[in-house]
């Protein structure tokens, strides 16, 4: 048996942290690219560019692109190289995060993660979720190391639209399921290795504190106030999920997201954290858990607005078939549903979809 554990070299959270992030960031080097959309550039990065540049660091800033490609991983390298810069820095959430981490990868330069929202756990694994330019799932990327700095700005998270942090919270929850599932068959985590004893508590203790404090933190992000049950709720988000999934592994219901990049439509629009919540949900039901557990899932997420029923996920008119899609893409060879502690088909992903959209309708009117 070999076990394993893995974690960014530096994690700092803080009220703040952006205004001194040079003196955060100036191991690392002195021209960095600095990656970020639209978007996040008007809300946190002009004022971090300003900020590096005030204290002479030779800043190229380049535009997202939007997805996580191969592609988009290869315009940035190009740029990079042509400006002989020394480390990069990505500015952003989940496919902004997994973009620069290739590129330092390609580039072997260092990297720093600066989630400008707490709606994913991409921040300190050392992969990648890559995907075609239209959006559907791809592959995983795995590195040799993990980011050598992740800084996660409170401040910042706490005026970011709450839906965020709410997806976050999604994402998060299903650390704990999927890292049980993946113990229970004694199978791998995303690492190759078994899991270690730590990364199992991590990801318990990422499950207590979003049923404590989750209902707190996201009337804070309401507020645009930062408090401790906002901070307790970013780490669960960022850094307990992004040990727990990484060193403890991935199960069913990050596999039926990915499934879910099948279909097209309205369903598009759900963010990343709102379709693994529903996968959570469909693998307790694969794992035929009591229903007084299933139903303290449920509540959860219907206390938080959270997906439970095929009209959340705006799919209401799917059919059987198109939910087949779903399975055999949530099955394909390289799935992480085959770290789960029984075999899964394609059809039984399906069949779990429909029997919570049932259970929910049925049961909680």
């Amino acid at each position: 048996m070999v076990k394993e554990f893995a974690s960014p070299a530096h994690y700092i959270q803080g009220s703040g942290v952006f205004d001194e992030a040079g003196k955060y960031l100036s191991s690392l080097g002195t021209k960095p690219v600095l990656l970020c959309d639209k978007t996040v550039w008007n809300i946190a990065g002009e004022q971090l560019n300003a900020t590096l540049e005030k204290e002479e660091f030779a800043v190229t800033h380049v535009e997202f692109g939007g997805e996580a490609s191969e592609e988009e991983i290869s315009r940035i390298v190009e740029i990079a190289k042509n400006e002989n810069n020394d480390f990069i820095i990505g500015l952003g959430g989940g496919k902004t995060l997994d973009t620069v981490k290739n590129v330092a990868h390609q580039l072997n330069i260092p990297v720093a993660i600066l989630p400008s929202v707490a709606s994913t756990d991409a921040p300190c694994s050392a992969l990648s979720v890559l995907y075609t330019p239209e959006g559907n799932f791809e592959k995983y990327a795995f590195y040799g190391k993990n980011p050598d700095l992740v800084l996660i700005d409170t401040k910042v998270v706490a005026n970011a639209p709450v839906r965020n942090l709410i997806a976050g919270i999604g994402d998060a929850m299903a650390t704990n399921i999927e890292a049980q599932d993946v113990a229970r068959g004694y199978n791998q985590s995303m690492l190759g290795h078994d899991p270690t004893l730590a990364s199992l508590a991590i990801a318990q203790t990422c499950a207590d504190n979003l049923f404590a404090h989750a209902h707190e933190a996201v009337a804070a992000v309401e507020g645009r106030v930062v408090t401790s049950s906002l901070e307790a709720v970013v780490e669960a988000n960022t850094l307990l999920s992004g040990l727990g999934f990484e060193s403890s592994g991935l199960a069913a219901a990050h596999a039926i997201y990915d499934g879910f990049t099948a279909l097209s439509g309205e369903s598009e629009t759900l963010m990343h954290g709102e379709k693994v919540a529903y996968g959570y949900l469909c693998e307790l039901m694969l794992d035929n858990v009591p229903a007084e557990q299933l139903d303290k899932y449920i509540k959860f997420n219907k206390s938080l607005g959270l997906p439970t029923t095929l009209a959340d996920l705006k799919l209401s008119g799917v059919t059987y078939d198109e939910l087949l899609k779903v399975g055999k893409q949530a099955t394909i060879p390289s799935e992480t549903i085959h770290q789960m502690p029984f075999e899964v088909s394609a059809e039984d992903v399906a069949n779990a979809i429909v029997a919570v959209d049932k259970y929910v309708t049925t049961n909680f009117k």
